[in-house]
């Protein structure tokens, strides 16, 4: 950390306009003013917002310093402080009550996509028709109860290899159905 006099020095720099005086003040004490912004705020993107708002108000107002007569780094914190409070109040207030969250969007469909999804729903049904019954129960079991090809095999008494042939072959059949 850099000493008072050392960031004085900068902040001086700062007031006639000199750009590498601005980057060596920032590197100086951004971690503290960082800091500062961070135990206000309680949020890493809000206070490195505030951070970069509050090193555009020292390049602005660097000239006011010397007319403060405050400690260099009090000076700083206490514009770091300024701002990050302004943000705070400027944040949207939570809702209280149910009565203050009147404009929180529904969340259930609208009724154009739940009629899309019943329609597509009885396309399936309806190429879910066109398979073998004990093909058409494999591949509900497996893909609405998921259960493993293992369990399609002892529940229907056939070989592994025998459902995986079922579902394979019954997914292409659906498929050229639901391309029709």
């Amino acid at each position: 950390m850099a000493t008072d006099t050392e960031i004085a020095e900068l902040i001086g720099r700062v007031a006639l306009r000199d750009r590498a005086g601005l980057a060596a003040l920032y590197a100086a004490v951004s971690p503290k003013l960082f800091s500062v912004c961070l135990r206000i705020l309680k949020d890493r993107a809000d206070a490195e917002d505030a951070l970069q708002e509050i090193f555009v108000k020292i390049w602005q107002r660097a000239d006011r310093f010397a007319a403060s007569g405050a400690s260099p780094l009090g000076w700083l914190v206490a514009v770091a402080r300024n701002q990050a409070i302004d943000l705070m109040r400027a944040r949207k207030p939570v809702a209280d009550s149910i009565d203050e969250t009147w404009d929180v969007a529904d969340a259930a469909r609208d009724p154009e996509t739940t009629a899309v999804l019943k329609g597509e729903g009885k396309r399936i049904d309806r190429c879910m028709e066109e398979l073998e019954s004990e093909r058409a129960s494999a591949v509900r079991s497996a893909y609405v109860e998921g259960l493993s090809y293992q369990e399609l095999a002892d529940r229907h008494g056939v070989p592994l290899n025998t459902v995986r042939t079922w579902l394979r072959r019954s997914l292409l059949k659906l498929r050229e159905c639901l391309d029709r």
